[in-house]
């Protein structure tokens, strides 16, 4: 499974970076392919591109920030999840997005 995401908190400092590197770490155990962009108050960290929003099976946003260059993934299911969640439990996110859009197929 191919996942694309974006974290972003106001200050963009502790948060986002941890979130993206939770998702992305409980990816690997997972055996998905896991790419997280951070947003925040250093511009865009490790942006997607339109090629890999393309291949994405789905798309989480770790954040209830507005959130920079959304129609990238025109088209593609898109998940909210609080971004402490995505810190302390990224695993069960994962499994519990990749199960919500595995159904609607």
């Amino acid at each position: 499974m191919k996942i694309v995401g974006i974290s972003a908190c106001p200050a963009g400092l502790a948060h986002t970076p941890m979130a993206a590197k939770a998702l992305e770490k409980a990816g690997k155990e997972l055996g998905y392919d896991v790419k997280m962009e951070q947003q925040g108050s250093m511009g865009q960290v490790n942006a997607i591109t339109n090629e890999e929003a393309k291949a994405a099976d789905f798309v989480i946003i770790a954040s209830d920030q507005k959130i920079e260059g959304m129609d990238r993934f025109e088209g593609k299911p898109v998940i909210r999840v609080n971004i402490t969640t995505c810190i302390k439990a990224p695993q069960a996110v994962l499994k519990k997005c990749a199960a919500a859009v595995q159904n609607k197929k």
